[in-house]
């Protein structure tokens, strides 16, 4: 998740990160039904590691170029669902590559909360309940218009770079779209799959990575795309970075910072009894209009109208007036997590601000925990350990890696001294292959990557005109996991199955 990352952010890799493995490949493939209305799916499930591997030559002395064979780098584990009679029958289905964020997730979210034949429940909010927690079958699956291959980059999952090699160097931009390029050519080769429709779905820095994809694959593999689909957008980092002397993320997480007001009721009754898109739309019109004036001049604001701007910001995020003077009209959002319902002795959560959490006191400026991660971890950790082991009879005592606190490490090599941001190679893809088509879903109470600065980054991508019509967008009343609301499931799930046939 970066984009999914917790609150309180671990300082180093833990231990179980480091862990090495035999390079080996090691393949599980079993059978299963899955009823789906009235239609039943008759599906094999593969799951293992593949290695990545390069060609090794001698590096000294006379023999230096000789070919010794293939190095073997790392092992990529992945769970593959394929819809029966046979992988021949099925050449030309669809095949969808699934993977999360972080950077350092597995791709246990999307798997287990939209898009496999097994997922974990929630209630209508999105809740996960109490332990033990459970999986249960997923009538929403898109397993029913095309086969899927969940990915999980290196050092997640039970991904992991073969003994003596660095697992660092695989945890940086270009990298990390090298090692997962390179699973999915490898994919699509062994299993006869290059006539298949393509499409990536990633989540958080999944979408900064399958933007990133959507160029690498066509100039490294000759290999061009259907579709993207974006779950979360994260592709121009300084719309998501609250840096002094940056002022873009302060108006794009107004609309969010208003809408999360609105659901725990702390705006003026008058708001209150408006809808939440009427809530969004005035926000937004505040944020792109009044408000972004008023940062851009800076110093030079008058006193009168620098007054009138606080009046505003508080009248749409729920913050007091006296707060927001404090704070000079920019209320990062860790500090709006702390402050909005601080009188009430709660913080709201950053991944979905609909869940409220509780610190050991109320006086500091960040909250301890993300009480939207904190609905979702263990419940996700015990769904893919059962599924693994009971289900797929992948039978392995090295940990899964739900999570691999790599976000603080992760190296930015090629974007040093500037923002990370991908959206060129994205729109390059989409310039070079006109027929690739985009999906984005966007949370209303996503305050990780708000829907503001997703629209944002799509508006500046600098897509040619006749191109803008491949991109569809929609808003969901849930945060950055939309799929755990019910009502949000169901509707991404139809505009899912939809979009990998092509249906307008």
């Amino acid at each position: 998740m970066s984009a999914d990352q917790p609150n309180n952010k671990p300082k180093a890799e833990s231990d179980s990160a480091k862990i090495s493995l035999p390079p080996v490949e090691h393949l599980v493939s079993t059978e299963h039904k899955l009823l789906v209305g009235k239609r039943t799916l008759e599906y094999t499930a593969t799951c293992g590691t593949l290695l990545l591997q390069e060609v090794h030559s001698e590096a000294e002395g006379e023999h230096k170029g000789q070919y010794k064979g293939k190095k073997t780098r790392a092992s990529v584990f992945f769970i593959a669902y394929t819809l029966k009679p046979s992988k021949k029958a099925n050449a030309d289905r669809p095949i969808t590559f699934s993977f999360n964020g972080g950077p350092g997730s597995s791709s246990v979210w999307l798997h287990l909360g939209l898009l496999g034949p097994q997922r974990v429940p929630t209630d209508a909010m999105g809740q996960c309940g109490a332990p033990p927690y459970a999986l249960t079958d997923n009538e929403f699956t898109l397993l029913t218009d095309s086969d899927l291959v969940f990915i999980d980059p290196v050092g997640t999952g039970h991904s992991r770079v073969a003994e003596g090699e660095k697992l660092a160097e695989y945890h940086e931009y270009q990298r990390d779209l090298d090692a997962v390029g390179e699973f999915i050519r490898l994919y699509l080769t062994r299993n006869g799959r290059w006539g298949a429709p393509k499409y990536l779905i990633g989540e958080s820095y999944g979408t900064t990575r399958a933007a990133g994809l959507s160029r690498h694959l066509q100039e490294k593999h000759n290999i061009h795309l259907n579709g993207l689909m974006l779950v979360s957008m994260a592709v121009d980092f300084q719309t998501l970075s609250f840096d002094h002397g940056n002022e873009l993320p302060y108006p794009l997480y107004l609309p969010t910072y208003a809408a999360t007001a609105w659901y725990h009721k702390a705006l003026k009754p008058a708001l209150q009894k408006k809808t939440l898109k009427e809530i969004v739309a005035e926000a937004e019109a505040f944020a792109n209009g009044e408000y972004w004036t008023a940062l851009m001049q800076g110093s030079r604001l008058s006193t009168e109208q620098r007054q009138k701007v606080a009046e505003k910001l508080a009248h749409f995020s729920g913050l007091s007036l006296q707060y927001l003077l404090r704070c000079d009209l920019r209320p990062t959002e860790f500090r709006f997590f702390k402050e909005l319902l601080r009188e009430r002795g709660q913080t709201v959560g950053r991944l979905d601000s609909r869940f409220l959490g509780l610190d050991r006191d109320d006086a500091g400026e960040h909250p301890e925990e993300d009480a939207g991660m904190n609905n979702l971890v263990g419940a996700y950790a015990v769904g893919i350990n059962r599924l693994l082991r009971d289900t797929l009879k992948f039978d392995s005592d090295a940990p899964y890696l739900v999570i691999a606190p790599l976000w603080n490490t992760w190296s930015w090599k090629g974007f040093e001294n500037k923002y990370v941001n991908v959206g060129d190679s994205l729109r390059r893809a989409m310039h070079a292959n006109p027929d690739m088509r985009i999906y984005v879903a966007s949370g209303y109470y996503d305050l990780a990557t708000p829907h503001a600065a997703g629209d944002y980054t799509l508006s500046h991508l600098g897509l040619h005109a006749q191109l803008q019509g491949n991109v569809q967008v929609s808003y969901f009343e849930a945060g950055h996991m939309m799929y755990i609301h019910q009502p949000s499931l169901a509707r991404m799930a139809q505009e899912l199955r939809a979009f990998v046939k092509q249906v307008d």
